[in-house]
């Protein structure tokens, strides 16, 4: 349990360090303010057309008396939405951080050279075009099984009392695992650690990946709340890689070596 304190420490600390350094935070801002315009414009789109699209797929029941005509489709068009929704939620993290590839990783080299004892950041050595193309790659495999834990867990959803209940909290630990390794893939691609190590890594730590990743999936349910606290997040991510893979900070060796000059 200690771990999940630790997790929401690392994510703290990451909007801390955004606010000491003003110019890197306004940078980070950009591809989230991006992403959000294109998905309010998609989300728009579906509320405007979304019974269209509905009707259209379902010419079956055109001839149905009324009210199931359009009690159906309604119901159809407000899961089409939720699944939107959810769908917008889940990846709103993947499709900032391909936008916002080159911002994110200056930033996060920023805060690596910050924390390091020798004040350096480790590089991946690729051509940016080959660096977004492994970042793109990687972020639709992880994609493809956020899809299916959340078909899984809208199913489940229509369960009575457990579907009310249990199954929302799941999925706020579901996505606040998937949040935290696009958002941890930033530091660890550069370290040149590919996707099922990075998985493997992160599920050791699942408890220290929860306290990190589902408070922040909570706060990304509202989009304008994800595009303010994404450069932060992406900087506590570097830090709890760093931690993950057991890298020395520079505080830690200050206070080791004024441990020594005390003894």
């Amino acid at each position: 349990m200690r771990d999940l304190g630790v997790g929401f420490g690392y994510l703290v600390q990451g909007q801390r360090w955004v606010a000491r350094h003003g110019k890197q935070y306004g940078f980070g801002l950009i591809p989230g303010l991006i992403t959000l315009v294109l998905y309010v414009a998609a989300l728009a789109s579906l509320i405007l057309w979304g019974g269209d699209l509905v009707s259209w797929a379902t010419p079956f029941a055109d001839d149905w008396s009324s009210p199931w005509q359009g009690l159906f489709r309604g119901f159809l068009t407000v899961v089409l939405f939720a699944l939107a929704l959810l769908l917008a939620v889940l990846t709103f993290t993947a499709v900032t951080l391909l936008i916002g590839q080159p911002f994110y990783e200056s930033l996060s080299e920023s805060v690596d050279r910050d924390v390091s004892p020798d004040g350096t950041a480790p590089e991946s050595g690729l051509p940016l075009w080959r660096d977004l193309l492994v970042s793109a790659r990687d972020s639709l495999r992880v994609l493809a099984r956020a899809l299916l834990w959340s078909v899984l867990l809208f199913g489940l959803g229509f369960l009575p009392f457990v579907g009310q209940t249990v199954v929302p909290v799941i999925g706020f630990f579901v996505t606040g695992f998937f949040l935290t390794e696009e958002l941890t893939a930033v530091a660890l691609q550069r370290r040149g650690v590919e996707l099922r190590a990075r998985l493997a890594l992160l599920r050791s730590r699942k408890t220290l990946v929860w306290g990190f990743g589902t408070p922040l999936g909570i706060a990304f349910l509202v989009p304008v709340v994800a595009v303010f606290l994404m450069p932060g997040a992406v900087a506590g991510a570097t830090l709890m890689s760093r931690h993950l893979l057991e890298e020395e900070n520079k505080a830690e060796t200050e206070a080791d070596d004024a441990e020594v000059g005390v003894s």
